[in-house]
């Protein structure tokens, strides 16, 4: 579809630009809302009847967000999702159904992550030796994680770099011979993973007594908390935690906040103080609702976390999460899951959008 490529050209000469201003965002949040409306049904049957067309559309704040509990029961796509070149699924949940997220192309996703990457976890460095806690891109070919952190290492790597996750858990006579080989070189080191991956680590070498100080310029990126998957830890002491068994700063230990149903990641400038502040880069943007009444809160407040993320050019750009936070002068704090009244305001939006889906399908 020519008007495809289109449309991928502009998102990937904006993502480029260095730094945008508000009207040539809004200008392009505008011109894929009217692509994605013409050409995914659910969507538009859902932004008809909120009486949302491209023409009562005028800035990217009203453009209909979709909550993303949605991914899970419709094929949100603006291509046949049969020719998609990867399918990104989330790690399933109570009811076992995954949301998936389909790229035709990873040419805007990948171009997402190279230049966010570099500027926010990499910043002076080229290359740096890595070790990956989490499994390869083979072995999980649907994580949208897996492919992230693959491509991490192949843009950023040294050729030495490791994955330590393996069928067994984690290969720790590895992770202690590239531990140790960074301390005896003064070779700067960076572990990255899913976070209850390095709980799982620290309880390891918590039990075998090993603590380790890492050369100048070693840093650590953890993503995707760890709720029901190991221990629960406190932020403070997590983070303290990996300070000090590993001897990395915690100003240089990154976490970084993505979804699998965004193609842009957030991160915070390091975990000195928790929570920690997140940004992301120019091409997306946050509000901070009320999703009973789907009114912005005023800045400060506490809502739910709603982004307009110009990657998602085959999806839908804008997309009410499951996340509470504040919006403050430099970015966002997310407090966590939403719970309560919020919550409930996120069930009425997914079955209003389930309704009115399913409708337009049928039809």
């Amino acid at each position: 579809m020519d008007h495809q490529k289109e449309i991928i050209q502009h998102v990937f000469q904006f993502i480029q630009t260095d730094a945008s201003k508000a009207t040539e965002f809004n200008e392009l949040a505008l011109r894929l809302y009217a692509y994605q409306y013409q050409y995914n049904l659910p969507y538009r049957t859902f932004c008809m009847q909120k009486g949302k067309t491209p023409r009562m559309v005028r800035t990217w704040k009203d453009i209909p967000p979709v909550p993303i509990n949605a991914f899970k029961d419709v094929t949100l796509s603006c291509t046949d999702p049969e020719k998609a070149e990867a399918i990104f699924m989330t790690s399933g949940t109570t009811k076992g159904v995954k949301g998936k997220h389909y790229h035709p192309t990873l040419h805007i996703y990948d171009q997402s992550m190279k230049l966010n990457f570099k500027k926010r976890f990499m910043k002076d460095m080229e290359h740096i030796r890595m070790g990956i806690l989490f499994p390869t891109k083979k072995e999980m070919p649907n994580s949208s994680l897996a492919h992230y952190l693959a491509l991490a290492v192949k843009e950023f790597g040294t050729k030495e770099s490791h994955y330590f996750v393996n069928e067994h858990g984690i290969d720790m006579t590895r992770l202690l011979g590239e531990l140790n080989h960074a301390e005896e070189t003064g070779e700067p080191y960076a572990l990255l993973g899913a976070s209850y991956s390095f709980v799982h680590m620290l309880e390891s070498l918590e039990r075998m007594g090993k603590t380790f100080s890492l050369p100048k310029g070693s840093r650590i990126l953890d993503t995707g908390g760890f709720k029901n998957q190991s221990k629960e830890l406190e932020l403070n002491e997590f983070y303290h935690l990996l300070s000090t068994t590993l001897g990395v700063d915690r100003a240089d230990c990154i976490n970084m906040y993505g979804v699998t149903e965004l193609s842009t990641q957030f991160y915070d400038k390091g975990n000195e103080s928790v929570p920690s502040i997140k940004s992301g880069p120019h091409w997306i943007r946050t509000r901070v609702i009320n999703p009973l009444t789907g009114e912005e809160v005023p800045k400060g407040e506490r809502g739910v976390l709603v982004h307009c993320d110009l990657g998602n050019f085959n999806s839908v750009t804008t997309i009410l999460t499951e996340d509470v936070g504040v919006e403050l002068e430099n970015g966002i704090l997310l407090l966590g899951r939403v719970q309560g009244t919020e919550a409930k305001g996120c069930s009425i939006a997914v079955e209003e959008f389930l309704k009115a889906a399913s409708k337009g399908v049928s039809e």
